[in-house]
Parts: structure tokens; sequence; C-alpha cells
């Protein structure tokens, strides 16, 4: 009894079973949009980052800007400018499109500050060996910096992987149906089954997240061994 009122809901979790097959469809598309997303993120990142320390101003007010912005506003919010703000401004993009972009953004927010400090922690005296052997700026940067910044920031690379994970779900507000949350989110629709949907969705998310885990703790023990 709670307040007075029978609990009385019986679970039916055949049905959820059942729909499996499409839930596992959807974490295929949830895991696309992450990998996606982080890879431009990554990309942004690195340009905010070497933005940041430029000489350049205006280059240093747009990477501040940017990072501020995607550190202290709601991941929803960013996803809603990119939906409906864009929108607004003649710039109509798909449900899929503006979650790759919200998250995009929200992803080189965070990283930019993560590979800031991982440019920091690479030697001053590499760079300078390398130029001084004739390495241009480009090459010294590829590959010397890039290598060992990597392996820096290599373990808040992946927290940011499970992070973008788990913020594919904010899709749903936007119109996006072939992703986990919003597959789970058409089939609540049909039957009702709330918990029974919700919950086996949840336990693949914590999958997804921990097989993300587990694959870069291999990766980094194959590759940082030395």
């Amino acid at each position: 009894m709670l307040d007075g009122v029978a609990m009385n809901y019986t679970f039916h979790w055949l049905p959820a079973f059942r729909a499996l097959p499409d839930m596992l469809a959807g974490a295929l598309v949830t895991l696309e949009v992450a990998a996606v997303s982080m890879l431009l993120g990554t990309v942004f990142a690195i340009l905010l980052a070497v933005a940041s320390g430029s000489r350049h101003r205006a280059l240093r007010a747009i990477a501040v800007t940017w990072v501020e912005v995607a550190r202290n506003t709601p991941s929803l919010f960013q996803v809603y400018m990119a939906y409906f703000g864009l929108g607004s401004l003649g710039l109509h993009l798909d449900s899929m499109p503006a979650l790759l972009a919200g998250l995009t953004f929200n992803n080189a927010g965070y990283l930019a500050e993560t590979l800031r400090g991982g440019l920091r922690a690479v030697p001053e005296t590499q760079v300078r060996a390398a130029r001084s052997l004739g390495m241009g700026a480009f090459q010294t940067f590829r590959l010397i910096v890039l290598p060992q910044l990597f392996r820096v920031v290599f373990h808040p690379l992946t927290n940011q992987m499970v992070w973008a994970i788990l913020m594919t779900s904010l899709g749903v507000v936007v119109g996006l149906n072939d992703d986990l949350t919003g597959v789970t989110q058409q089939l609540n629709v049909k039957s009702f089954r709330t918990f029974e949907y919700f919950a086996l969705a949840a336990a693949i998310y914590y999958g997804l997240a921990k097989a993300v885990t587990l694959a870069a703790r291999l990766a980094a023990w194959r590759l940082f061994r030395y």
C-alpha cells in the first residue's frame, strides 16, 4: 500500500524481450552518433585548444566563448539551439544532424580544456628539438606533440565517449526515432509498458558504457605499455 492506493502493477517482460532486436538496432545507431560526435568534437577541440593559446585575440575570444557556452549551459539547450534555433534563422536541420551538431559542440567544449592541459604536459624542449632538426610547425605538431598528447588525455577521452553515448538520448526531444531511446519511446507508446522497456534500455546503455570502458582499457594496455 502507498498512501492507501494498492500497488497492483503486473510486470510483463516477454514483450520487452521480444523487442530486443529492435532496441539493439537502435543501440547501434546510438553508438554511431556518439562516435561521429566524438570524432568531430575532438577535431574541433584540438583547434580550440590551439586557438586558446594563440597570439590573435579574435581566435582566443572564439575559443573561450565556445568553451564557456558548452560547459555552462545544459546539453539539452545546445541540441534545441541546433534544431529550433538555427531553424528560426533559416537553417533547418533534420533530427540526426541537429543532434550531431549539439553533441559535437558540447564534446568540443569539454575536450578543449582537457586537450589544452594535455598540450601543456608535452615538454617544450621536445618541440624545440624537433624544430632544430628541420621539422616544420605542422610536422612537429603531428609527429611529436599529438602522439604524446593523446597518451595523456586518452582516459578523459574515454570518459567523454561514455558521456556522448548517454547524451544521444536527447535526440528524442527533437524527433529522432532511430536511436535506442527513440526506439524505446515508440515501443512504450504502443504498449504503455514503460518500466519494462525503459529498464531494458537502461541495461543496454549500461552495457554500452561498460563495453566502451573495457575496450579503452585494453587499447590503453596495448598502446601505452612502454
